[in-house]
């Protein structure tokens, strides 16, 4: 009796611990969330109304690139210095730092993301209060992966890939030495109450809309295989040619702010040349688009190359709403020809593109359910499989 009552005793222990903590981050997240998405839809709006401002990127990377060589080195990291933190604390620097730096990529044009500065700043928020608490190394790491949940969940409203994301980002070796299971309760939680947080705070998260997913048959099944292997193809192409860009940049270019400089001249004379900010930003407004009628064939590829110029240059933001934009129109051109509803395959693209270059197969699975709907599930694991597979070994977390 007296060893079960003490299993009993430890297991509300834990229970109230990791249930407080947990809560404590994802109100830290999901309120830097709430603020950032705030800030980037006004970001957003002026720049569309004001696409003058364009011409300005390349002194807004200057400064961004400045602000990081002077007072972020030690944060310059992003996601990777999460995925293996430091033995101190993430300075608490590295929030404002990506916070500000990603508004003004996207107040001026930049073709970058978000999940990142979510991340980020949930990851950096969580581990300031783990090393307040004198957390044990263990539990620091479980604290930092709840914020990471958390950020990632409140972000784009899927909670469960945001719980699933923060485990799957880590290489199976990291997780045997951090003894996740412990972990699996506090993610769980945070990215659950991260994501109201912000709709507490009034954040309105897009509706994607899949009115029809065909019958499972074999001739849709492969179809989905094939639309699989671009995905990963494509995912492929992207996340090497960042990556090839960006060590390019730092053997060619000693003086850092220069990079995103260059970068900003590139991309702003690219909108200049196309007439068009169709390229830059988000595109949110294309990706919806892409469920809901045929676009131009070259949109997936034009936005790979201002993406890969942005970030491999040295903006700050992220990679998955681009990845979104690049798996939407590549789903959308091929939706013809493998004669597949334009939304389904879209939606597949969506998830797909995004798996393969994060090596997230799982956060893609459970992302297409929570946005797309159940009836999406089965094609849409096929495609995050087939897309990771086909993929490389790099991804845009973790090199080969």
């Amino acid at each position: 009796m007296l060893p079960y009552l003490s299993r009993l005793f430890a297991l509300l222990r834990y229970l109230a611990k990791w249930l407080v903590l947990a809560a404590i981050v994802a109100l830290l997240a999901g309120s830097a969330s709430a603020a950032f998405l705030f800030a980037l839809g006004w970001a957003t709006a002026t720049r569309t109304s004001n696409l003058w401002l364009v011409w300005c990127l390349p002194l807004a990377g200057f400064a961004a690139g400045w602000m990081y060589l002077r007072y972020g080195r030690s944060v310059e990291g992003g996601v990777k210095l999460l995925v293996d933190p430091p033995a101190t604390t993430i300075p608490l620097r590295m929030a404002p730092l990506v916070f500000g730096s990603t508004v003004v990529a996207h107040l001026f044009g930049a073709s970058v993301g978000r999940e990142g500065v979510a991340v980020q700043m949930g990851g950096a928020l969580a581990d300031q209060v783990a090393g307040r608490l004198r957390l044990a190394p263990d539990e620091r790491r479980w604290l930092l992966l709840a914020g990471m949940s958390a950020g990632f969940a409140s972000l784009f409203g899927t909670p469960l890939a945001g719980a699933v994301f923060a485990f799957e980002v880590l290489a199976p070796q990291r997780l045997r030495a951090i003894a996740w299971p412990g972990a699996v309760l506090p993610c769980v939680v945070a990215a659950y109450l991260g994501d109201q947080v912000g709709l507490w705070w009034g954040v309105q998260h897009t509706h994607y809309a899949v009115a029809f997913v065909a019958a499972i048959t074999p001739a849709a099944l492969l179809a989905t295989v094939a639309a699989g292997v671009a995905f990963g193809l494509a995912a492929m192409v992207f996340t090497g040619a960042t990556h090839a860009l960006a060590a390019a940049m730092q053997r060619r270019v000693a003086y850092a702010p220069l990079r995103p400089f260059i970068g900003g001249v590139v991309v702003a004379l690219a909108v200049w040349f196309t007439a068009s900010d169709r390229y830059i930003g988000l595109g949110i407004p294309v990706i919806l688009e892409a469920f809901a009628h045929p676009l131009p064939a070259w949109d997936s590829l034009a936005k790979t190359v201002f993406t890969v110029v942005s970030l491999g240059t040295g903006f700050k933001g992220g990679e998955v709403t681009p990845l979104f934009y690049i798996g939407a129109t590549l789903g959308n051109a091929l939706a013809p020809l493998l004669h597949l509803p334009f939304a389904m395959v879209a939606a597949l693209g969506f998830v797909g593109v995004f798996a393969g270059a994060a090596k997230t197969p799982l956060v893609g699975m459970v992302m297409a359910v929570e946005l797309f709907g159940p009836a999406i599930a089965p094609y849409a694991a096929l495609a995050c499989i087939v897309s990771h597979a086909c993929s490389g070994r790099a991804g845009i977390y973790r090199a080969a």
